[in-house]
């Protein structure tokens, strides 16, 4: 008898039989400890063909439906053999966001790492602390109302650009979500790296990449087979991720070498290091967030990488622009569909701005109250990032359950926001909801379009002000009306909709 097949059986035998059944054991194990969990999903597959049939929007559907289904706040979908626990009570919420241990972020955002790599976005533990020390002074107000200055001067290139596409066919409908990606790309490339970019006026293909590439991520998420990076590389959709994510990364580098040269060049450093750190806006000239991550940088005991700045700045770049992009679009398309509420803004604008056409300060920005609940409302119904998740280091207890070590555990921020135990009448729009008497007896985690706890966005007050920023430019000129009164939405890392948003736009007198 021939000797290899008697040895491959042997290996077969003493490796590959132990193998599996210590992964069935284990499997076993894991289920026992979350049987009193409600959950779907069947051995070995778990949701994994169900949900790779469905459509982006079928998706939210399919969670919503789970929601409804699975009134304890709490319930488990398998993919393949790895249990995600969905959690959207806010109680259970608060505990798994302001755990401290447990900042590891969960699947599928170790499937970001070849593009992202440790950003701040995935990195955690020491990593994450040092990262968000270094970058959090970046943020700091002074900095924002320097930034506010771009946006503004953006926001004047986006009412042009409007205004031009009008011009063409004052009748016609615009879809206004490419522009609003523009304008946001425009002010995130300005602020974050200090380029500009004239996303607004010669057309780019970064937009158009970061979307397929969610869209791979997204697919690759419900594809346990697709975990693998090897195996995926393999791959035809594999091979078109590695493509697409060059390009992105790419792009960041050379910013990042062009942005060294001129520093050098300039000897920006030793200038900066005799001025004050606080940043006196009437005596310097403003500065990106990249110039000012790379002081910082300098003057670290621990600095950044090439390769991690490039992350930082693909970070930023990514979460910067694409999720203000959604916030801005899904807005106007509420207010297009919601009129009388639409009028109450202009009233607003009217009282605080008069006849004034110079762009708004931070100051008239604060006044714009109701604005302010109109955003906070969309947000509820279409938060930018509606499902975020923690890998956990440590057994969690969440009232009569107990999630263990080593599991993924999703904060549905976009179930979260639309439960029918908390907010009643869900589905309507309504920014009142968030006047204080009505928000005063209101679990806090009820409603966290940013996250919350040591994780939460670091760039939420960039964003709203951002929003605010747009939003006025375009309601100070125009009247706008949606085509549509529904239009289909999915989980594609953001909450992107999946159909053009088409609108008109009529001059206020």
């Amino acid at each position: 008898m021939d000797i290899i097949p008697l040895i491959l059986c042997a290996l077969f035998i003493v490796f590959i039989i132990p193998a599996i059944i210590s992964t069935l054991y284990q499997y076993y194990v894991l289920r026992q400890k979350l049987k009193n969990i409600p959950q779907c999903g069947t051995f070995p597959f778990g949701m994994a063909f169900e949900l790779m049939k469905l459509s982006d929007y079928e998706h939210v559907q399919w969670f919503t439906q789970r929601m409804l289904q699975f009134k304890e706040g709490i319930f488990i979908h398998w993919l393949g053999m790895s249990p995600i626990i969905n959690v959207y009570k806010p109680e259970f919420l608060e505990i798994i966001l302001t755990n401290t241990v447990n900042i590891e972020k969960g699947h599928p955002y170790q499937l970001l790492n070849s593009w992202l790599n440790k950003g701040l976005l995935t990195s955690t533990g020491n990593q994450w602390n040092h990262d968000r020390k270094l970058i959090g002074p970046t943020f700091h107000f002074s900095i924002l109302d320097q930034f506010a200055m771009i946006m503004s001067e953006k926001a004047e290139i986006f009412t042009k650009c409007l205004k031009k596409e009008i011009a063409k066919n004052p009748e016609k409908a615009i879809n206004i979500s490419p522009f609003a990606n523009n304008v946001a790309l425009d002010i995130i490339c300005e602020t974050a790296m200090g380029v500009d970019v004239h996303a607004q006026e010669i057309e780019t293909k970064y937009i158009s990449t970061i979307h397929r590439a969610t869209k791979l991520i997204f697919d690759r998420n419900v594809r346990p087979w697709y975990w693998s990076d090897w195996l995926y590389g393999l791959m035809p959709a594999g091979k078109e991720y590695k493509s697409v994510i060059n390009t992105i990364q790419n792009f960041a580098r050379g910013v990042i070498r062009k942005k060294n040269i001129t520093r050098q060049s300039q000897n920006i450093f030793a200038k900066s290091e005799n001025e004050d750190d606080k940043i006196d806006i009437g005596k310097r000239k403003r500065k990106a967030f990249l110039d000012l991550l790379l002081d910082l940088n300098e003057k670290d005991e621990a600095p950044l990488t090439d390769d991690e700045l490039r992350a930082q700045v693909d970070t930023f770049m990514f979460a910067g622009h694409d999720t203000t992009a959604v916030a801005i679009t899904w807005t106007l398309f509420l207010l297009g569909n919601n009129l009388e509420h639409q009028e109450k803004i202009h009233k607003e604008l009217e009282e605080v701005f008069k006849d004034s056409e110079k762009p708004a300060s931070i100051k008239e920005l604060s006044q714009l109250k109701y604005l302010e609940r109109v955003i906070k409302e969309t947000l509820r119904l279409y938060p930018s990032v509606p499902l975020i998740t923690r890998k956990l280091a440590e057994d969690v207890k969440m009232g009569d359950y107990t999630i263990p070590k080593g599991t993924t555990v999703l904060a549905a921020i976009g179930l979260a926001h639309t439960n029918p135990e908390v907010w009643p009448d869900p589905e309507k729009f309504d920014p009142d909801r968030f006047l204080p008497e009505n928000s005063k007896h209101r679990n806090p985690y009820a409603y966290i379009p940013f996250s919350a706890g040591p994780r939460n966005c670091i760039g939420q007050k960039f964003a709203l002000i951002e929003e605010k920023i747009i939003l006025t430019a375009i309601l100070r000129k125009w009247r706008v009306k949606s085509v549509k009164t529904a239009v289909k939405a999915g989980f594609i890392i953001v909450y992107r909709p999946c159909e053009d948003i088409m609108m008109h736009f009529t001059p206020k007198k």
